[in-house]
């Protein structure tokens, strides 16, 4: 018998870049989730499988056996699984074997926070699977650590939301704040299907800080008017507002040199068909953009995103975090 696990991928809504320097960001978990299933074996291996990035291996005596797909990718995706598997044995008081099956339909590389959403789903599974008391604190701490592996100094914020589900404000010195959002925030996630390095993105704003010091200083003040003022407009569900503190957003990341061609003719597809605003999310420089819309014109950004070349698809706001699905 196993226990399957799930956890929600996320967007950052503002601030992005900007929190690095310790101003705030707005991150709401969507509908598209990972799906961990945990089982014990007979042995003491700890095999895991990803069904939806094609591969698998096993971990025995600390070394790393490939089984299917690229050994160099195997390891690299299942190393930070098997920390917070390790992590997880630790509580419970003994070594054993397990089976770990993946199953995430959130894009990889994305800037959807796919790592952390698995993450946090084998983190579940392999503690209801042991009958482990964990905390939801005790799966983000986990998953933390996790990320950690994987991503070297991360922000926290994809264990965060992934764990924790719905709307939250993070701030390097302050942590996370629940927003209360009782509107639905339609959005259509448009992904270029272009790779990008988070590294070199961050290194890009790091160099205009750097040679413009006073500029940067007044978009980041900018920056963080504007996610205080999105926050009390996601309080009021006022989206005409939203749509237009997003555009501000984007304005200000394009003048960091975070966007690029593939972003910006999806931006301007969505606005042309209607959205109340659009911009980047995540890193930039590829991945994802978001855009806002309402009644109608949800499903007319849609087709105007795709028909721009993005691999589109609608996604709302969900207030559950991680949840075990089966038992």
């Amino acid at each position: 018998m196993g226990v399957t696990a799930s956890a929600p991928a996320k967007v950052i809504l503002f601030g992005e870049h900007f929190v690095v320097y310790g101003e705030p960001a707005i991150v709401l978990a969507i509908d598209k989730r990972a799906y961990a299933k945990a089982e014990i074996r007979s042995d003491n291996k700890l095999f895991f499988r990803s069904l939806n990035l094609k591969l698998s291996g096993f971990f025995e005596d600390g070394n790393f056996r490939a089984e299917e797909g690229d050994p160099k990718e195997a390891r690299v995706r299942f190393e930070p699984l098997k920390c917070a598997v390790d992590q997880v044995l630790k509580i419970f008081g003994r070594n054993i074997g397990l089976n770990i099956e993946v199953n995430s339909t959130v894009p990889v590389a994305a800037g959807l926070g796919s790592s952390a959403a698995v993450a946090s789903a084998v983190t579940a599974a392999v503690g209801a699977l042991l009958n482990v008391k964990i905390s939801r604190e005790d799966v983000f701490r986990i998953s933390f650590e996790a990320e950690k592996f994987a991503h070297g100094t991360p922000s926290g914020v994809d264990p965060a939301i992934s764990t924790f589900g719905g709307v939250l404000m993070f701030q390097m010195d302050t942590g996370f704040k629940p927003i209360e959002v009782k509107a639905d925030i339609p959005l259509i996630v448009g992904h270029t299907g272009v790779g990008r390095s988070t590294r070199v993105q961050v290194s890009k704003v790091r160099s205009v800080k750097e040679r413009y010091p006073q500029i940067f200083e007044s978009m980041r003040e900018t920056a963080r008017i504007i996610v205080l003022e999105a926050a009390e407009a996601l309080k009021r569900g006022d989206l005409e507002t939203l749509g237009y503190l997003m555009n501000f957003n984007h304005a200000l990341l394009y003048g960091l040199g975070v966007s690029d061609e593939s972003l910006e003719w999806l931006i301007n597809a969505s606005k042309k068909a209607g959205a109340l605003g659009a911009k980047l999310t995540g890193a930039g420089g590829g991945g994802c953009m978001i855009a806002l819309a309402e009644g109608g014109n949800v499903e007319r950004v849609l087709e105007a995103v795709q028909r721009a070349g993005g691999h589109a698809f609608i996604a709302k706001k969900i207030d559950e975090g991680v949840r075990i699905e089966s038992n």
